[in-house]
């Protein structure tokens, strides 16, 4: 082994890649679901939990794109 260079960066441990991953997810999923109520007062139950299941692979699919790694 040698000493660390400028870019060094220590792995991700597995907490830490869950956690960033459940946070896309989350912040997608309920993009999704304000979206929804922008465009109608009173959406469907269903209409909702589509939307924002649609924003949350949305954001992780956006999120793999950018490389933030694999969900």
């Amino acid at each position: 082994m040698g000493a660390l260079t400028e870019n060094h960066r220590c792995p991700r441990r597995a907490f830490s890649r869950l956690t960033d991953a459940l946070a896309t997810v989350a912040i997608g999923a309920a993009v999704g679901a304000v979206f929804t109520f922008a465009i109608d007062e009173q959406p469907a139950g269903a209409l909702i939990l589509a939307a924002a299941a649609l924003g949350a692979v949305l954001a992780a699919a956006l999120r793999q794109a950018i490389g933030g790694g694999r969900i």
